[in-house]
């Protein structure tokens, strides 16, 4: 189960797969509930068709962020990865009820194939307590209603008790404003076959820069490009060179795995 430490945050299951002997399934009855984050990426006039599927499954709460996608125009329909303004919609979820989610996601963007989107998972290493409390009571009732009299979780389970392989990763970059195209550039050298462009601010520990006593942030574009786990080192040494911390971009570079990937098409 989730562990609290002393300040107040709960340290949740996860499991690497970096090696065979971590790759084994989960014993039966000693899995614990697993929290989710998922992401959709959708074209921006088709977020409203998420939000309808979260209000009828009770999602308790989602948010959306506009941004821009990157693919060639090879790619443009892959996955729903193309050019054009994005929406990345995201959503805190319990593990044996994302299936439901991502179905009836499918189901009604399926309408819209091919392109419709793209879906993912990453798994959570950590949560406060006043956000744990959210779930407390439905995670109890759910973990009555996937387990057998014994309290032992069904066969089917096994992918919620976390012994899902991990084949993917999602890349995310903080760079300067304008530097997107040389990254992505970089990242197609590598084999990456499109991302999404967020724009944000930055904010160093030396507080936002005043111009004329106006207060200023600096601009940020926060790329995400979903790839799997043998091409990710390589594209992220490749953009690490172009526009990595000591370059113009000054980009601060990572990778999360994702766990499950699926497009939204119907085919």
């Amino acid at each position: 189960m989730a562990k609290q430490n002393s300040s107040g945050l709960f340290k949740l299951p996860f499991k690497r797969s970096s090696s065979r002997s971590e790759n084994k399934p989960t014993p039966r009855g000693k899995a614990a509930p697993c929290l989710k984050m998922v992401f959709f990426i959708v074209d921006w006039d088709k977020s409203e068709v998420i939000s309808g599927v979260f209000d009828e499954e009770h999602v308790r709460f989602h948010y959306i962020t506009k941004g821009r996608g990157t693919a060639s125009s090879e790619v443009l329909d892959l996955l729903g990865l193309g050019a054009g303004d994005k929406a990345v919609v995201f959503c805190l979820e319990q593990e044996i009820l994302i299936p439901v989610l991502l179905r009836e996601v499918r189901k009604k963007l399926g309408f819209y194939s091919p392109g419709a989107g793209i879906a993912f998972t990453i798994p959570l290493s950590g949560i406060n307590t006043p956000l744990l409390r959210v779930f407390k009571e439905s995670i109890h009732q759910n973990m009555k209603i996937y387990s057998n009299e014994e309290g032992e979780l069904m066969p089917n389970d096994k992918e919620a008790a976390g012994a899902a392989e991990i084949h993917n990763d999602l890349i995310i970059a903080v760079i300067n404003q304008g530097y997107s195209n040389d990254f992505m550039t970089a990242a197609r050298e590598a084999g990456a076959s499109g991302g999404t462009v967020i724009h944000a601010r930055g904010l160093a520990h030396k507080g936002p820069v005043k111009f004329f006593g106006v207060s200023v942030q600096d601009e940020k574009e926060v790329i995400l490009v979903l790839t799997s786990r043998e091409k990710k080192l390589t594209i992220m040494e490749t953009v690490s060179r172009s526009c990595g911390i000591t370059s113009k971009a000054e980009g601060l570079i990572f990778s999360l795995p994702v766990d499950s990937m699926m497009g939204l098409n119907l085919e």
